[in-house]
């Protein structure tokens, strides 16, 4: 029995094989084409990855990676013991989880929103509008919150002015206000550009669906609640499971340019933290260590959430 199986799997395995070289062949232009995207993503993706056995090493720049010292490891072992290793976790998460919560549902509903405006022209203007933001450099929206929400920015003026405080508030100075600042940053730079994906996703929608909930009587929010929505519902889960294999990726330019030593406590990341204490210090194996551990973590979530979505919702990535 155990012969025939193994017999079994390997004709299977060989009629795969076989039908994936006739599908090659049938296709050789498309692969002809792609064959210059291959080798770059080959040589600069792929290739790199080979240093990433320095997080199993002490690496010292200028030696040979190979004749570096092996410690295993010891600096995983190290940041999980380390006492910053909790604060930069409960941030990333915190942030991650505030953007997914607040912010995944943000372009559907602006999605949904745009579809309902018939006039084309105003149309146009309000979503060049809200995707201008993505192409603006983090440097920039740094400037525009320290003008805004600065001791002496726009917002304290404003409300000096009217009474309503007697003193200036430090809205980037002090960490209760940093999540809060952070994710409506994320929001607003982010939503339009993330709004073009549901719109396309929602142009192919039947019309005839639309006829249908006419004859029905559905009004406008029953058709996008049991038509727009249903039928965009794979590029929801699709978006989704690659939002939670991203959880830890909380972000790093804003943290820099926006956080500060009163505000560290709340906006240390992952991120931030390997690069000041790994390539800022040039202890590059435990910054190496740290980026490995969360990309093996974010792998892990994504075929998690992958084969949640596939089991609950029968819709997956693969």
């Amino acid at each position: 029995m155990m012969r025939r199986n193994r017999q079994d799997t390997g004709q299977h395995a060989s009629s795969t094989v076989r039908r994936l070289w006739r599908t090659a062949v049938r296709e050789r232009q498309f692969w002809y084409i792609c064959i210059p995207m291959i080798v770059w993503i080959a040589v600069f993706q792929y290739a790199p990855m080979y240093g990433i056995i320095i997080s199993f090493m002490n690496y010292i720049p200028g030696k040979p990676i190979l004749s570096s010292e092996w410690v295993g490891l010891a600096h995983i072992n190290s940041f999980i013991q380390s006492p910053d290793f909790w604060p930069v976790i409960r941030n990333t998460l915190a942030i991650s989880g505030l953007n997914i919560l607040f912010g995944f549902p943000a372009p559907i509903i602006l999605a949904i929103l745009l579809n309902e405006i018939r006039k084309q022209a105003f149309k146009k203007i309000v979503q060049t509008i809200s995707y201008l933001p993505h192409f603006i450099s983090w440097v920039v929206v740094a400037s525009l919150l320290f003008t805004l929400l600065g001791n002496e920015g726009i917002l304290n003026q404003l409300l000096l002015g009217l009474g309503l405080i007697d003193k200036p508030i430090s809205y980037l100075g002090e960490g209760k206000y940093f999540w809060g600042i952070i994710t409506s940053s994320n929001i607003w730079k982010d939503v339009g550009w993330s709004t073009i994906i549901y719109l396309s996703a929602i142009a192919g929608v039947d019309s005839e669906l639309y006829d249908a909930g006419k004859v029905d009587g559905l009004g406008r929010f029953g058709m996008n609640w049991h038509i727009v929505l249903p039928s965009i519902r794979s590029t929801i889960v699709v978006l989704w499971i690659l939002g939670i294999g991203g959880i830890l990726n909380a972000g790093f330019e804003q943290q820099l340019l926006i956080g500060n030593a009163q505000t560290r406590e709340f906006h240390e990341v992952i991120d931030t933290y390997a690069y000041k204490y790994g390539i800022q210090l040039g202890n590059y194996s435990y910054g190496a260590a740290i980026s490995l551990m969360k990309a093996l973590i974010g792998v892990t979530l994504v075929f998690g959430a992958n084969r949640f979505s596939k089991k609950v919702l029968d819709t997956s990535i693969i």
